[in-house]
């Protein structure tokens, strides 16, 4: 079974075109310091960088993505670096609404099941109660013009009210992290790929090439 047809949800490759000129070593060489992050760990070889992530803080560029690898190729129109990111908080965001919908249809049904019985109870109460039936006085004009007959004070006829757990909150929360996960999916994607290209093209007043050995954080 061929999983990239699902696996969108929390994968994101994509590709950038380098400056023209820049090797693969100067690439890398730019984009290593946005790994030197608290709770990252990578490995570079050559052309190639795998990094993954632990308790990243929030103050991470990447804090989103777990894991992923970053490969410069060369071919004869110039180099190209291609990323493959993967983010569990993508996958939680796409399941989180699928649970809540199913606890909202586990509410529905112990609310069907609540008014069933409250409706069987009734029932039995009105069947009981008939003879015991309180009719209130009624003037000979209003039963003359069909009036209906006055009801007891304080008896409920809503038939209308909640009984049992409701399951409004759980759709709220699923239409929470439906929301989440679209604009998460359209948004991060976009950031990490101007992180990346501002990095390559030197536009970030930090990204200066590394000049040391890479080393794992």
């Amino acid at each position: 079974m061929n999983t990239r047809f699902f696996d969108w949800i929390w994968h994101v490759r994509d590709s950038i075109d380098l400056p023209a000129g820049q090797s693969h070593d100067e690439a890398m060489a730019r984009l290593e310091p946005l790994f030197h992050e608290r709770g990252t760990t990578y490995e570079r070889f050559g052309n190639s960088l795998s990094f993954g992530k632990k308790g990243q803080p929030a103050q991470d560029k990447m804090s989103v993505y777990d894991r992923g690898e970053l490969l410069v190729e060369t071919h004869a129109g110039g180099s190209r670096l291609r990323y493959h990111l993967v983010s569990r908080a993508f996958l939680y965001c796409f399941l989180a609404p699928l649970l809540f919908l199913a606890l909202a249809q586990v509410n529905n049904a112990i609310s069907h099941y609540e008014r069933a019985k409250a409706e069987a109870a009734g029932e039995t109460e009105t069947d009981k109660d008939k003879d015991e039936a309180i009719e209130l006085p009624q003037s000979s004009i209003d039963k003359f013009l069909g009036a209906p007959t006055p009801e007891i004070p304080g008896e409920d006829k809503d038939e209308d009210k909640q009984i049992g757990p409701s399951p409004t909150p759980a759709y709220v929360f699923a239409g929470i992290f439906v929301v989440l996960f679209i604009a998460g999916r359209i948004l991060e994607p976009y950031l990490v790929k101007r992180l990346f290209r501002r990095r390559l093209f030197g536009l970030d007043e930090d990204a200066t090439p590394a000049s040391a050995t890479p080393t794992a954080a």
